[in-house]
């Protein structure tokens, strides 16, 4: 049956609307923005950053392992963009802070050595093992600086390094410091890409972070869409030839196994001499080739003259 509203009714319909509008204002859907921290970089970017210093990451644990002589691990933690004025406080006071230069782009860096990581690792080059009982946390010397000089430029190479698939940076020394509140570099507000990298040296473990200019990574956007996209989708002969040249010496382990019946420890260890074992497996049945652990193929063992060998076959289907 078909019904007709009142005018009441029909009123009452337009105050909820009215009501429901009020509640649903715009303006407490929007989300404060922050004039002091433009966003300048898209999301991808950071991505493409990301990949690239973990790229540095695991290039610079074997340069640090080879040059101090000792296992250490280099894990990358985050990459952000901040503030200059929150990535200087968030760094610990006093700490080493070296000013980088970026040649042919203008502006600087800054890499930061936390305590930790710097004085184990001036007490390993100095000959001691850097286990010392007591964490330092005074500012480093002069003397403790130049020690420093061939580690920081080992960092500067591979960074260079890893930069390179996506433009040229010369990074170089410009100056040192101590207290993050001293580095003016960058203004404040002037937004920085933080990379933050872990660094452990046997039982010690430390920090160390970069800040680099925003506007710097801006300006490279184009090169590194270029740069991603050609190394998603080609693959030169010299890549593909380098790649079976690093894996041609590497060795794998291979097992041929008769799979046969189980027994309890009790049992083995109740066997004597002159007992029989059945191992209940058909002499026409293939057996199985273990490569690293995994079933990889089907066959027979047999004999190459005077060595034994395993005859493939076919490929094992999962």
């Amino acid at each position: 049956m078909d019904r007709v509203l009142t005018q009441e009714e029909i009123d009452s319909v337009f105050r909820n609307l009215r009501d429901s509008g009020k509640d649903d204002d715009p303006a407490k859907r929007a989300q404060p923005y922050d004039f002091r921290r433009p966003d300048r970089i898209a999301k991808d970017q950071l991505r493409a950053i990301h990949l690239l210093h973990e790229n540095f990451a695991r290039t610079l644990a074997s340069s640090f392992s080879a040059y101090l002589r000792a296992y250490v691990m280099v894990n990358l933690v985050s990459v952000e963009q901040l503030s200059f004025m929150e990535f200087s406080q968030g760094l610990p006071s006093p700490t080493c802070l070296v000013s980088l230069g970026m040649k042919p782009y203008d502006g600087n860096a800054v890499l930061e050595l936390n305590p930790q990581l710097v004085f184990p690792i001036i007490e390993m080059l100095l000959g001691g093992n850097g286990k010392a009982s007591t964490m330092l946390a005074r500012e480093i010397t002069e003397i403790e600086q130049s020690i420093l000089e061939g580690f920081i430029r080992i960092i500067l190479h591979d960074l260079q390094e890893s930069w390179r698939i996506v433009t040229n940076i010369n990074f170089s020394v410009e100056g040192h410091e101590t207290e993050p509140q001293l580095l003016q570099i960058l203004a404040p507000n002037e937004a920085v890409v933080a990379v933050s990298v872990e660094v452990r040296v046997g039982d010690n473990t430390g920090m160390m972070n970069m800040g680099i200019p925003s506007i710097v990574i801006k300006m490279l956007r184009q090169k590194f869409d270029q740069q991603w996209s050609v190394r998603k989708t080609e693959s030169t002969d010299s890549e593909q030839e380098r790649i079976l040249h690093l894996i041609q010496p590497s060795s794998v382990q291979m097992d041929a196994r008769l799979s046969g019946p189980t027994l309890t420890v009790e049992d083995l260890l109740a066997l004597e001499e002159g007992d029989t074992l059945t191992f209940d497996y058909p002499t026409e049945k293939q057996l199985s080739l273990m490569v690293n652990g995994r079933m990889k193929y089907t066959g027979a063992v047999g004999t190459n003259g005077r060595k034994k060998a395993f005859q493939i076959r076919e490929a094992f289907r999962v």
